[in-house]
């Protein structure tokens, strides 16, 4: 898998933590620097761990699975993608947010919740018998990045619910064509 994919799947990754944190940023309306290292650290951290958790857990399946890894990455990304824009487009209403989400054990379940896609897409590089380190470290940092975006636009913006949908719908449409990119390249799909 090339660099521009795995930075589109790092993008993609990071909407869930974009939208997040720009929640948070609306919420807290000033953000210290300590909230902004803290929220970013660890979205951050999480998006790279679990993509490695993933691709560890692939990795036991890999053999099982060779004949069947393309269209299964592929289902997976797409699975994922679906999800986010499904989660986007639905009417329930959003988490309730403690005083300060950067601390505790919110930021933990902040952090993992928005850590969960990045398992599945490290399951799909084990499937494709891809290596997983720097695609781990440019999603961690990526979504480092959006992180603080989403943080600082959160603050400047005050009636921007809608825009953390958006952002999550987009993360699954380009999760989607990924999917549909590669089973085009492996022959999976005829292209027109």
């Amino acid at each position: 898998m090339g660099i521009i994919s795995v930075l589109l799947i790092a993008v993609a990754l990071a909407m869930d933590a974009f939208a997040v944190a720009l929640a948070a940023g609306m919420g807290l309306c000033r953000v210290s620097r300590r909230q902004v290292f803290r929220l970013a650290w660890h979205f951050g951290f999480f998006q790279g761990a679990m993509t490695v958790l993933g691709w560890g857990a692939g990795l036991g399946i890999h053999a099982y699975v060779e004949r069947f890894g393309t269209p299964l990455a592929a289902g997976l990304l797409v699975l994922v993608g679906g999800r986010m824009i499904h989660e986007a487009l639905s009417d329930h209403p959003e988490q309730a947010r403690s005083q300060d989400p950067t601390r505790g054990k919110t930021l933990v379940i902040l952090a993992v919740a928005t850590s969960i896609d990045a398992f599945a897409v490290g399951l799909s590089f084990a499937v494709l018998a891809e290596p997983v380190w720097l695609p781990a470290l440019l999603i961690g940092v990526v979504a480092i990045l959006f992180t603080i975006a989403g943080l600082r636009l959160g603050c400047l913006l005050s009636n921007t619910a809608n825009l953390g949908r958006r952002a999550e719908i987009i993360g699954g449409l380009v999760l989607i064509a990924i999917a549909g990119r590669l089973l085009i390249q492996q022959g999976y799909l005829p292209f027109w």
